[in-house]
């Protein structure tokens, strides 16, 4: 039987992408839609991993978003159950107020393609020290996260001082968009006209060949955390 890589997506434009597309055919992919109002499973049986997405809400915004409460214990179930997560922009935020960190607003707003550099912490990483000393990511996010207690920060950018850190040896926070493609990008850009959007997707196909190199670095990486 094939195991099982959770997906918890909070919008219905934030998809798995890559994480998708690396993993189909050897596991089972279940996409629990949190904005469409699916329950969260009852229990971990069988599951490999968890993939968390990114989404347009801050992780406080419980009132508003009620999934979010029940999305905090289970992450925290995760984590502490030892199965492997991982946390994309607003799911890397999840996973930092899970583990006791303050979530808070940049200070400025990332948005497009940038690079982000790896921290010394990073570079014994299982993880991070497979990718090269600074590459290419896709970023869309105005919020930020500290890093929780007894967690390791990986990554940083000029604009943002955490992109990324590990809690415990199998909980990964992002903040970039390690899952986004060429054409989710389009679709996300291609129906504005604004001059931000333009700069985005016209170095768009040759930064998503860059972007998935990375991306199958991380997820490869990740994948060996599996037990």
């Amino acid at each position: 039987m094939k195991r099982t890589i959770l997906i918890l997506e909070h919008t219905k434009s934030e998809g798995p992408g890559t994480i998708a597309d690396f993993f189909s055919g050897r596991y089972d992919l279940l996409t629990i839609k949190l904005w469409d109002k699916d329950p969260l499973p009852a229990a971990l049986d069988n599951i490999a991993a968890v993939a968390a997405m990114g989404g347009p809400m801050n992780v406080y915004e419980e009132e508003k978003y009620p999934f979010l409460k029940a999305e905090n214990e289970f992450i925290k179930e995760v984590v502490a159950s030892g199965i492997p997560y991982l946390g994309v922009c607003l799911g890397a935020q999840l996973l930092a107020k899970a583990c006791g960190a303050k979530v808070k607003k940049n200070s400025v707003k990332e948005i497009g393609w940038s690079e982000v550099l790896v921290t010394p912490e990073g570079r014994q990483d299982n993880v991070f020290s497979l990718l090269p000393a600074k590459f290419t990511v896709f970023q869309w996010h105005e919020d930020t996260f500290e890093i929780p207690k007894n967690s390791s920060r990986l990554a940083f950018s000029g604009d943002c001082d955490n992109q990324a850190f590990v809690a415990g040896e199998k909980a990964y926070g992002l903040q970039f968009h390690v899952e986004a493609t060429e054409n989710m990008v389009k679709e996300w850009f291609g129906k504005e006209n604004d001059a931000v959007s333009r700069e985005i997707l016209s170095k768009n196909s040759v930064n998503a060949v860059k972007t998935l190199r990375s991306a199958k670095t991380i997820l490869g990486a990740f994948e060996r955390l599996f037990a």
